[in-house]
């Protein structure tokens, strides 16, 4: 489906179109959104405009250093934008792919996104800030890294509830294993994300196609994307900490359980050693024939087990 966004008596109209055949070539046209296009949409825009749009598998193999580039005409690029799948803890990189030409922008996307719905609303609402393409995009970043940086003080929090989870409360168990790994995950997707969209916005920053105005907003949302890539790099270090006092308290309780096994071990020996004495079968023993001697030894198995656990309870080695 295409949704085109046209000038028209100082306003900014929507027009969903179900055929390219629909499109209206002279109209003064803002933006140009193909959401789930098809390659006859892909087809049409690409031959009507002399762009090179890459159809969704194409977009999954270019390399990182050729997601942007630039000719005398037209601005292809290629950036990351965060979605979670069916509300799930996992977040997924989802490429969308804008492309800037004749002042108009184009966007081609597979998923739906809340901040393209936003941007939208603004466009028809204040269409007076929305000049051009460069504005759009500019201020698509913005609302982007607006929503990254709600996503990545969500994951810090529970970040630092994991944290007092283990160090606090010594909550141990495959549950933490697993929710560290997941955070760990979703602090990668999203550095990607960031670093991805830094890399766009200071090409966009080089090229001279761009207005002053839309360059001074790049520049701020530059500055907040920098400011978030630091915030993610402590929260991995924080997640590198936890792991660190996950495996550090995993070993206290496995060195605690071996101790006790140890003394256990220990205290057992003079009572069996003495077992074994009166358990050989040799003919004259003197105990033997002793009225007291068995509850004389077991006295003594008892007391030379109590003895050594008293001792180590003294050296607090229990």
């Amino acid at each position: 489906m295409l949704n085109l966004f046209i000038k028209r008596n100082g306003m900014v109209v929507r027009e969903s179109i179900q055929s390219v055949d629909a499109i209206e070539v002279e109209a003064d046209i803002l933006w140009i959104d193909l959401l789930h296009p098809s390659l006859q949409e892909i087809s049409y825009i690409s031959k009507t405009y002399l762009l090179d749009i890459p159809t969704k598998e194409e977009r999954e193999e270019i390399e990182e250093s050729s997601r942007y580039w630039e000719n005398s005409e037209t601005i292809t690029i290629n950036t990351y934008f965060l979605t979670r799948p069916n509300e799930e803890n996992i977040l997924h990189n989802e490429t969308i792919t804008f492309l800037l030409a004749r002042n108009i922008l184009f966007t081609v996307r597979y998923s739906e996104f809340k901040v393209f719905d936003e941007i939208q609303q603004r466009v028809l609402a204040s269409p007076k800030n929305f000049e051009d393409g460069f504005d759009l995009i500019s201020k698509i970043f913005e609302l982007r890294v607006e929503k990254d940086a709600d996503m990545l003080e969500s994951i810090a929090k529970e970040t630092r509830l994991l944290r007092r989870n283990v160090v606090f409360d010594k909550q141990l168990g495959d549950e933490i294993l697993e929710k560290l790994a997941i955070l760990q995950e979703m602090h990668l997707s999203l550095r990607d994300s960031l670093f991805d969209k830094r890399l766009a916005i200071t090409a966009l920053l080089r090229t001279n196609k761009a207005d002053i105005q839309a360059k001074k907003d790049l520049s701020i949302v530059l500055k907040d994307i920098n400011s978030l890539v630091e915030f993610a790099n402590v929260n991995m270090n924080i997640l590198d900490n936890i792991q660190e006092l996950f495996s550090s308290q995993i070993n206290i309780q496995q060195n605690k359980i071996i101790k006790l096994f140890t003394v256990v071990t220990v205290a057992m020996m003079p009572p069996t050693l003495i077992a074994t004495v009166y358990g050989m079968n040799f003919k004259h023993m003197p105990e033997l024939d002793w009225d007291y001697a068995y509850p004389f030894v077991l006295l003594m198995m008892i007391i030379s087990t109590i003895v050594p656990i008293i001792y180590f309870k003294k050296k607090k080695w229990l």
